[in-house]
């Protein structure tokens, strides 16, 4: 058993009454509604691939080519409504409508239905379309509808069929009716117009894609700009802030009675490195992008590291390093990453455990390279910094856009540990 449901309209109304209230209501936006609104026909646009390249004098006439046109279409209304009747008063009826649609489009559709019948009059007959009045309102119907919308055009249609229909009824005529003829013609005319919109609004669509395409490839470049100099900012610049900011907190303890003012000064310096920090990462909070793609840049290599071990042994923390396997030329973003992934995990090991030793280990395997930063628990009186940096976060940005893996967490005797695998093909290549 199926069961089927009915919307029912609040006002009580069938499904079908409410469809056609719709469709009037629709007919009232389009063909009653601001009927007589003013809007004047602007000029059109030469924007397209022969105009661009016609001589500035001409362009400026062939902006009011659409009023040229219209304006003879009146014309030649005009000459077939006074070949028909001699008389200049009746040949202007049907033209007007014609120029009305020049400044007042939905009215000039209106005022062409009216003027059949008083063309007909003044003209000595009944008829319902005469030559000048079938021309005349063929030309509305398309100027209108190339003004409106594709569905002002169907009410337009509809719209003259059923006065057709109703002028051949009750008004007569002689000769036949050819309101058939009429609907058949402007049906032609409003479907070249209906396509002609579509096809405007598609390439209109296009090109809002396109525009829309390129301000979001620019906003993703300075993005991926802006990342970049977060990325190095927080590498390089936080690291020596971090050794001055050790350095400056350990000294005192290695001089036997500091005078008061030599403290001070260490303090004073140690705070402003940890108030640089923090404005640093605050920094490099809102300029950091989460789908970033680090590109590869010539910095340092694994070679240096020996450099980077003897700048923090001087800020005091105690660093082994060993190398395992046989060391090979690796591709420069590979070399870099590894770079900065030891740099990053010692800075990490002097401002959140002071006092620890830590190991470096570098392992040159077959499919790639290991790296290895452990370290043991916090010693010694200089306090630990806060962790709210985004160390481990550039880490594994960096690891993952080789395509490798890193591991960062606790160790069992309190200490930290970060290993990290890059993959690298035989030939040298990342993998």
């Amino acid at each position: 058993m199926t069961e089927t449901t009915q919307r029912i309209d609040p006002a009580g109304r069938s499904p079908e009454l409410h469809h056609a209230v719709g469709m009037l209501q629709g007919l009232r936006e389009d063909l009653v509604q601001d009927a007589l609104a003013y809007r004047p026909l602007l000029p059109t646009a030469l924007d397209g691939p022969v105009s661009r390249r016609l001589p500035e004098r001409i362009r400026r006439r062939l902006l009011w080519t659409p009023h040229f046109v219209i304006a003879a279409a009146a014309l030649l209304v005009f000459a077939v409504g006074y070949g028909a009747t001699g008389f200049p008063p009746a040949a202007l009826v049907p033209a007007v409508p014609v120029l009305l649609t020049l400044v007042r489009p939905v009215a000039a559709f209106w005022a062409s239905l009216l003027t059949t019948s008083v063309y007909a009059v003044l003209a000595g007959g009944w008829g319902v379309w005469t030559p000048a009045t079938f021309l005349a309102h063929v030309v509305v119907m398309t100027v209108v509808a190339a003004r409106t919308r594709p569905r002002a055009a169907a009410w337009m249609w509809v719209v003259t069929g059923l006065y057709g229909l109703f002028a051949g009824t009750v008004l007569g005529g002689g000769g036949g009716d050819p309101t058939a003829q009429l609907l058949f013609a402007a049906a032609l005319a409003l479907l070249v117009v209906t396509v002609w919109h579509v096809r405007r609004a598609a390439r209109e669509e296009v090109t809002a894609q396109r525009t829309a395409t390129a301000q979001e490839r620019s906003m993703r470049t300075q993005l991926e700009e802006r990342t970049t100099i977060a990325r190095e900012l927080h590498d390089v610049v936080a690291h020596h802030m971090s050794v001055v900011a050790i350095q400056a907190e350990a000294a005192p303890y290695r001089v036997e009675n500091p005078p008061p003012e030599l403290e001070q000064a260490f303090v004073t310096i140690r705070e402003n490195a940890v108030a640089a920090l923090t404005e640093l990462r605050r920094v490099l909070g809102v300029v950091r992008a989460e789908d970033y793609e680090a590109p590869d840049a010539p910095q340092p290599t694994l070679a240096d590291l020996d450099g980077l071990l003897a700048n923090v042994r001087d800020a005091g923390l105690e660093v082994d390093k060993t190398v395992t396997g046989a060391v090979r030329d690796l591709p420069q973003g590979v070399e870099l990453s590894a770079y900065r992934i030891v740099q990053e995990a010692l800075s990490n090991v002097l401002r959140h455990a002071p006092g620890a030793t830590a190991r470096v280990e570098v392992s040159y395997v077959l499919g790639g390279l290991g790296l290895r930063v452990v370290n043991g628990p916090p010693r010694g009186l200089v306090k630990a910094s806060p962790g709210a940096g985004h160390g481990i976060t550039g880490m594994r940005e960096r690891v993952a856009m080789l395509g490798g893996e890193l591991t960062a967490d606790a160790t069992e005797d309190g200490g930290y540990e970060v290993a990290a695998f890059v993959p690298v093909a035989r030939d040298g290549a990342a993998a």
